[in-house]
């Protein structure tokens, strides 16, 4: 009997053995896929990064520009409407030339001008029209380089290549030494990049126009979603009855919610478009859309907020008296708030970086504009990232890696302001 009972003893301990084994290994394989999907993350957050933080500084160029009165005022009347018709180009290309008296040939002038933005003779007239007395003398002025010349300074062009495999020549290289040298040459922070909108040049590409639209479109999106989204929550949760109809709607919209976010862009498109005719590539059918693709993401994160509310607290309410309204608004809802505002932030933060719906009902324009008011012609980050990744101009790339990092940032605070409503406002029973 004591060898048969050691040896039940000892299979046990093998088991035990066994199972302790597996636990091991699956602790080890759940280390290893966290650390595996963390890697991944920081492998794709640091290529953005590092491909986009340069596109966060600029580079100009300083160049004494003489406001010749002949070219900018010749009638000497001083006028905002006679200095904005001024030829700023050429008084650009004067201070070029007298930088570089060397350059004399036509052809290495016309590359001598290509080291400069297209936009510095429109810097030039701004800065008239801020300082009319500037008209007649010779003044220092920072103007915004070309995208070939920032892309060099920071180092995405490459100078120990051929000079057959670079946009910039062996001269133009020279010249921007001269330049550095000369403490003509600086990088700052690009402002620009989050107030301008769109252009054809790298160099004065910027976020601004997207981020209006995209604030416009999700405005309208939470005005129309959040209150039918938890109103019709409200219904189906505490007064609906339970038959067949209900049971078809609720298993509807949690069949919206699953469904792919081109097939909302379709249903815009036929619905405020076709029937209604509102203007496309405009900020209220991007929010009209969004809407309907948020509403059921709204409704289900209401229902389960409000399930989670305890019988009991309906129950006091209904004992002292109160209506099933009062019961509801004044007593139910309240409680569920943190968890019906958690839900809102997190279908909203879907929004935001929704692409496809708009690309449907046109705000994939080209708008230079910045938007301001729902009806003007706008688009949205993620529309504007997916343009510049579409551009074959290298400059765009930089570009297109900071507007992903913008709209990463927004979405990490949208998800972090989610998790902190929820866990302050949450109550535990």
């Amino acid at each position: 009997m004591k060898h048969k009972a050691w040896q039940q003893s000892e299979r046990a301990a093998k088991r035990l053995k066994k199972r302790y084994s597996r636990e091991r290994r699956l602790k080890a394989a759940g280390i290893f896929a966290i650390g595996l999907a963390l890697g991944v993350l920081v492998l794709l957050l640091g290529s953005v990064i590092a491909r986009g933080y340069p596109a966060f500084i600029k580079t100009e160029i300083a160049l004494d520009i003489t406001f010749d009165q002949k070219l900018i005022d010749p009638s000497g009347t001083g006028e905002i409407a006679h200095l904005a018709k001024g030829k700023y180009g050429k008084v650009l290309r004067q201070a070029l030339f007298e930088y570089y008296p060397e350059v004399t040939v036509r052809a290495e002038r016309r590359n001598l001008t290509r080291l400069v933005s297209k936009a510095a003779r429109f810097e030039l007239r701004e800065m008239i029209r801020d300082h009319p007395e500037w008209v007649g003398t010779t003044q220092r002025v920072w103007l915004t380089a070309a995208s070939d010349v920032d892309m060099l300074t920071k180092g995405s062009i490459q100078r120990d290549v051929p000079e057959t495999e670079r946009r910039l020549n062996d001269r133009q290289v020279g010249w921007i030494d001269r330049l550095d040298a000369d403490g003509s040459l600086r990088t700052i922070f690009n402002i620009d990049f989050f107030t301008g909108s769109d252009s054809r040049e790298p160099e004065l590409a910027g976020i601004g126009g997207a981020l209006a639209g995209s604030f416009w479109t999700l405005l309208i999106t939470l005005v129309l979603a959040f209150p039918l989204g938890v109103a019709a929550a409200v219904y189906l949760q505490e007064f609906a009855p339970k038959n067949r109809f209900t049971d078809f709607v609720e298993v509807n919209i949690n069949n919206l919610a699953a469904v792919p976010s081109i097939v909302f862009g379709l249903l815009g498109l036929a619905i405020f478009i076709q029937v209604f005719e509102l203007p496309r590539s405009t900020a209220v059918v991007g929010g009209l859309t969004l809407m309907l693709m948020t509403l059921p993401t709204i409704i289900i994160a209401t229902r389960a907020a409000l399930a989670a509310v305890p019988p009991s607290i309906r129950e006091a309410a209904h004992g002292i008296g109160a209506s099933p309204v009062q019961v509801a608004s004044h007593h139910v809802l309240p409680l569920a708030l943190p968890g019906i505002m958690t839900g809102t932030i997190i279908g909203m933060a879907r929004a935001l970086g929704e692409t496809a719906p708009l690309l449907m009902i046109g705000m994939v324009a080209f708008i230079v504009d910045i938007p301001s008011a729902p009806f003007d012609s706008a688009t949205a980050l993620p529309v504007q990232i997916f343009l510049w990744a579409d551009s074959p101009e290298r400059g765009f790339d930089e570009k297109m890696s900071a507007a992903i990092i913008v709209l990463l940032a927004f979405l990490m605070i949208m998800n972090a302001l989610a998790v902190f409503l929820r866990r302050h406002f949450e109550t535990r029973w």
